[in-house]
């Protein structure tokens, strides 16, 4: 069964707490979404409320799959430039799936939904993503219509002497 997306969702406390269920559960199963396991919900608690305080200033927007449980199972956020050269494309953070629901498509529908989601963002011309490379995101992002566009070796140090490449895709929407 399909995800349900929603973009600009009212935060609730259901929904904080099941964004930070995601992001621990994803991040502790390997997922490279800024933290390495172990983490615990509150490691991950300040920067959802940095994302939180973002879309309150109307910079990020936040897309957000539910499963047929109504559980938080994949999440995006869709961050515009504030510099006014770049306005006419935004970067898409933290995309995440969860563990139990991978191999389902759900992370080509997330990307789809953003895509969706930024081509109804006045004036947005383009999406662009980071991956931490070595871990394979690259084939699927490009299998989904990104290009890698420039790739900064070993800029992520996941561990010490665990260097990974910075890998910078891009998603045109014309």
């Amino acid at each position: 069964m399909p995800l349900t997306f929603t973009l600009d969702p009212a935060v609730t406390p259901d929904l904080r707490d099941g964004i930070l269920d995601l992001w621990a559960d994803v991040s502790n199963a390997g997922g490279a979404v800024g933290f390495v396991p172990p983490v615990a919900r509150e490691d991950i608690r300040p920067s959802l409320v940095k994302h939180f305080a973002s879309m309150a200033e109307g910079k990020v927007r936040l897309l957000v799959g539910h499963d047929e449980e109504g559980r938080v199972a994949a999440t995006a956020f869709l961050t515009l430039n504030t510099h006014h050269l770049m306005t006419h494309w935004l970067w898409l953070y933290t995309v995440m799936v969860h563990p139990r629901h991978q191999g389902k498509g759900y992370g080509r529908d997330l990307l789809d939904a953003a895509a969706a989601g930024a081509r109804g963002t006045e004036g947005i011309e383009a999406i662009r993503l980071t991956c931490r490379g070595g871990l394979g995101l690259e084939r699927f992002y490009e299998s989904c219509g990104y290009k890698e566009v420039g790739r900064i070796p070993g800029a992520i140090r996941v561990a010490p002497g665990d260097d990974r490449d910075d890998v910078i895709m891009l998603l045109p929407l014309n």
